[in-house]
């Protein structure tokens, strides 16, 4: 069983940064991919960013890549988001989840998520 909790959100300019953080809870965290995914009202979940468990490689939509940086320190249990170059449509919750096997750009192959965190980027 893993817990997760995210931090970092709030209010911030465009142009502006905000770093999101996961913790988690468990002993295998080391063993699971992480994941961040983001919500906007009227859409659907998608995919953010992800990292494998030894943090070897990393993944980025699109429409965030050169923008975001995924990281994890596995000592600490927590994965962080670092978002910069903030964009109105960047608004959304994000959510951490973890995956015990191949990380995927798809929510439902997802195993466990956290509550999430409200990001909002002001024009």
């Amino acid at each position: 069983q893993v817990q997760l909790v995210e931090s970092g959100g709030g209010l911030v300019q465009a142009g502006g940064s905000l770093r999101l953080s996961c913790a988690a809870s468990g002993r295998t965290f080391s063993s699971y991919g992480m994941g961040w995914f983001r919500q906007a009202p009227g859409k659907e979940r998608e995919f953010v960013s992800a990292i494998t468990y030894n943090a070897v490689n990393t993944y980025y939509a699109d429409s965030v890549k050169g923008r975001f940086t995924i990281s994890r320190d596995n000592a600490k249990k927590t994965v962080y988001l670092q978002m910069n170059y903030l964009k109105p449509e960047d608004t959304a919750v994000y959510y951490c989840a973890a995956v015990n096997g191949v990380v995927t750009t798809e929510p439902k192959f997802w195993k466990y998520w956290g509550q999430g965190t409200q990001v909002t980027v002001s024009s």
